[in-house]
């Protein structure tokens, strides 16, 4: 039986000194020590991006949309999965609860993710026409856009509930902004 050696038996430091370490670029007569020096900051390719310290309304709309169809997804989900459980009858099989779960939660999820999606898409796209319009960024912008974004997405509900609605995507926009703010003063991260 042949020994072999384990790679405790040897001493990485003897492993080393034994190779010789290649530099591809010993003969172009380049400072190694610049070649892989990256900047640290931002890179534009004009010189207003570098003055607006915001996403575009590209971005905005992906990110509001994104996040308002997975914020949307997990609590439908988690709501289809109390549904799902509570269906429950006394002489289910295994099989049969697990599909009541995952139908609950399947179907809850993408209504609500849908629903939340459509939210955030609305109001990206106010939020970004407002402040096209207004050629300012400020809370402002962000209120007056959830207070249409919540009016828009009732509207055919009648103009009651569109008031309604409207009022709450207010209320709950400036208490976001609001919660943004203090724990930008307050919450050193």
């Amino acid at each position: 039986m042949a020994y072999i050696p384990k790679p405790s038996d040897h001493n990485q430091d003897d492993h080393d000194h034994n190779r010789r370490l290649y530099n591809p670029y010993q003969d172009l007569q380049v400072p190694i020590q610049t070649l892989y020096k990256l900047p640290t900051s931002p890179e534009f390719l004009f010189q207003e991006e570098s003055i607006a310290q915001r996403r575009s309304w590209g971005e905005n709309l992906t990110y509001y949309t994104g996040i308002g169809y997975l914020a949307g997804a997990g609590t439908g989900a988690g709501k289809g999965f109390i549904d799902g459980v509570r269906a429950f009858e006394s002489g289910d099989s295994m099989k049969l609860r697990v599909n009541r779960i995952l139908n609950g939660s399947g179907q809850t999820g993408r209504q609500f993710g849908n629903r939340a999606g459509v939210l955030g898409l609305l109001f990206a796209g106010m939020e970004s026409g407002l402040v096209a319009v207004r050629d300012t960024d400020d809370v402002v912008n962000s209120v007056v856009a959830g207070l249409g974004t919540g009016a828009l997405y009732k509207a055919a509900a009648g103009p009651r509930s569109a008031a309604v609605a409207g009022a709450i995507g207010g209320m709950v926009v400036g208490i976001a902004v609001a919660g943004k703010q203090a724990l930008k003063r307050y919450v050193p991260i």
